[in-house]
């Protein structure tokens, strides 16, 4: 029987406890597990390998992003650093311009001494997208909705032209989630999340996933999963699959919140520039309505002010906090230049369109009408003297 999003986010991977009928899926407290003779054993030998309870995680990951395999990691980023271990010195990766900072630094400042390479491109432009691709390119990594601009890629397309050119592509499914985008349904061949953000969703524990319909895939990198260790603990695996199981109610209110949220600051008159793909002006709007269920709960904007003014704006609020990472059920913004984006050089993120005075917001689930009001008392106090001032 084919079970719909919610009964699989609640159900996959957690039976009852047969021992107790606990509800509640255990935690799995155990790092090594005794063998009935030297090499067998009853499916776990040592929890760096295998844990019931990270088990139970990546089978319901796997559920909800309607893939055959999942894989779950401390991090994020030891997600991503798990994709880049199946690279070797002289392979070639196609990547978009705009995207997560820490995901920038470890392509640029680790593997590419390693000897591997990567070309930044316009990912919304097919042709440019085409046209970086080499005899050597083995991946081509998107995020989409990017990482702070919200640029939006036709991720079929995408997939097609690397399937023509032989290689692999990874699309980082973080802000749109399961709940919204599907992109191993649209083409890709390994989705990335950072489990730390919506997924989890009350911003308590670090985590990340790598998610694939090819067993291939699977076993490889199942083998540096492994090999490396960066895997979750039982107990933040416990908190990730409590996340799941309420991720589509909270998304749905995340959207909705930042639909009101980004339709207010589009009116504002201190705002320069909205990046938010669910604004009719959004230059793939039509892109996202079609990818998309929904259109996510980020939102960046530019003020009418200078740098230094936007960066005091982020004092100035109340019910926002000031912080890094993003998709809890608390409201968050930054600074993306000197915050999540700081490792990207100066002139790379101007490049890009990452202007100094961005602010990057993380749409929470308090009430939309209190979020707004709290804007609308902190754009209040912000200066936009006339030289200051940008066209929109």
């Amino acid at each position: 029987m084919a079970y719909g999003f919610n009964t699989r986010a609640i159900h996959a991977g957690q039976p009852n406890d047969p021992g107790t009928g606990s509800v509640t899926f255990p935690i799995y407290q155990t790092s090594t597990y005794g063998q009935e003779e030297p090499g067998v054993h009853k499916g776990f030998c040592y929890s760096r390998t295998d844990n019931p309870s990270r088990r139970a995680l990546e089978e319901n990951l796997a559920a909800i992003e309607g893939a055959q395999y999942g894989l779950a990691f401390a991090s994020g980023m030891a997600a991503i650093n798990t994709v880049l271990n199946t690279l070797k010195a002289g392979d070639h990766v196609v990547t978009c311009r705009d995207l997560y900072g820490g995901a920038y630094r470890i392509f640029t400042k680790l593997y590419s001494k390693f000897g591997v390479q990567f070309t930044f491109v316009d990912a919304t432009n097919l042709e440019d997208v085409e046209a970086a691709f080499r005899p050597a390119t083995k991946l081509l990594w998107l995020e989409t909705p990017s990482n702070p601009l919200l640029f939006v890629t036709d991720i079929a397309a995408c997939g097609k032209i690397a399937r023509r050119k032989g290689a692999l592509t990874v699309v980082d499914n973080t802000f749109a989630t399961p709940v919204l985008q599907r992109p191993l349904t649209l083409g890709a061949d390994i989705v990335v999340h950072s489990t730390t953000k919506y997924i989890n969703g009350h911003s308590d524990v670090l985590g990340g996933a790598l998610l694939t319909d090819s067993k291939e895939l699977y076993e490889n990198l199942k083998f540096f999963q492994n090999a490396v260790g960066a895997v979750p603990g039982p107990q933040d695996c416990f908190l990730v699959l409590r996340g799941t199981k309420t991720l589509a109610l909270r998304m749905e209110r995340h959207c909705a919140n930042t639909r009101a949220v980004a339709r207010w600051l589009a009116e504002h008159d201190k705002i320069a520039k909205v990046y938010y793909p669910g604004l009719p002006n959004h230059p793939q709007h039509e892109l996202a309505r079609r990818q998309m269920k929904d259109f996510g709960a980020m939102v960046s904007f530019e003020l009418k002010a200078s740098a230094d003014e936007a960066k005091r704006f982020t004092s100035h609020v109340k019910l926002w906090t000031l912080a890094e990472s993003l998709g809890g059920v608390k409201s968050l913004l930054c600074h993306p230049p000197t915050m999540t984006h700081a490792s990207v050089e100066p002139d790379v993120r101007r490049r890009v369109g990452i202007a100094d005075g961005l602010i990057r917001l993380s749409v929470g689930l308090e009430d939309a009408e209190d979020l707004i009001a709290d804007l609308d008392q902190a754009l209040a106090r912000v200066r936009v003297g006339e030289s200051e001032k940008v066209g929109c």
